[in-house]
């Protein structure tokens, strides 16, 4: 299965904005393994602002270790909440 690191690794000297067939193609180029390319494919065809709302949109999630309790938790956490979930101490 592919990693949240692994996307932004293989979509790093991407040039964004860029939609699902600019995605794809830096993403071969680079060398991206099959399971990479596979979540990248099944992408919506739009514009993507950045590589974390790719690996967003393709469903990878950034602290897969975290579980629904943790996530609900830091959730109600209201010292860190303009902080990005994935960066919040948990």
């Amino acid at each position: 299965m592919a990693s949240y690191a692994d996307v932004l690794h293989y979509l790093s000297s991407l040039d964004f904005p860029a939609g699902k067939d600019d995605v794809l193609r830096e993403a071969e180029r680079e060398g991206a393994p099959p399971d990479v390319l596979r979540a990248l494919r099944a992408l919506p065809p739009v514009d993507y602002a950045n590589g974390p709302e790719v690996a967003r949109s393709a469903g990878i999630e950034a602290a897969p270790e975290v579980d629904d309790a943790q996530r609900a938790a830091a959730g109600r956490d209201k010292r860190h909440q303009r902080v990005s979930q994935h960066l919040r101490s948990i």
